[in-house]
């Protein structure tokens, strides 16, 4: 059994397999960057576990991540995703998903994709990082504050610093896998 990082409980194939296939990998796909932002924001206070049992309720709910259907949610669809048990049902979640599409495609529209806009608050190319104990990995980087204040600034919500350097590790603009994690090595040669 490859060694994992320490915050993937040993035995649970749903989180073995997002740790082994998707967190940490370099993502430049628009469509699953607007996947991240709805799943990371959604999972504020609440474990990733939940939010990952809840992914397939979240692609059926918010149209396959389309952020143009999404972004095209009225009150009342809104008011249907608040019955919806598939999600989290916050409405400040709720409603903050279907803004941030919108301004997901503002994005799109100045920068020619989400994923140029994104990637620049790193200078493009992933971070790497070399923690040896699960302890060390930061919960937030000044990268991740930067990006945050942007959002903020063009009119994003429930994407702080804190979610936004979840979502820069989820989408491998940083390598934040414990050194001793088989995925660390592998990312580190791309």
């Amino acid at each position: 059994m490859p060694t994992r990082c320490a915050w993937v409980e040993p035995g649970n194939a749903l989180y073995e397999r997002y740790h082994d296939t998707e967190w940490g990998t370099p993502v430049y796909d628009d469509r699953v960057l607007f996947e991240f932002l709805v799943l990371e924001s959604a999972q504020a206070g609440l474990s990733w576990l939940t939010i990952l049992r809840k992914r397939a309720g979240y692609r059926a709910a918010f149209a396959d991540f389309d952020p143009a259907a999404v972004a095209a949610y009225t009150e009342a669809d809104i008011a249907r995703l608040l019955q919806d048990s598939g999600i989290v049902r916050n409405r400040q979640k709720i409603r903050a998903a279907v803004t941030n599409a919108r301004q997901f495609l503002a994005v799109q529209q100045e920068f020619g994709s989400f994923s140029a806009y994104q990637w620049q608050f790193i200078g493009g190319s992933p971070i790497s990082n070399t923690w040896s104990r699960i302890e060390e990995v930061p919960a937030t980087s000044d990268q991740a504050h930067e990006f945050s204040k942007d959002l903020e600034r063009r009119g994003f919500g429930f994407l702080g610093p804190t979610i936004c350097y979840a979502h820069m590790q989820a989408c491998g603009m940083v390598n934040d896998h414990t050194v001793d994690c088989f995925r660390h090595t592998q990312l580190g040669q791309r």
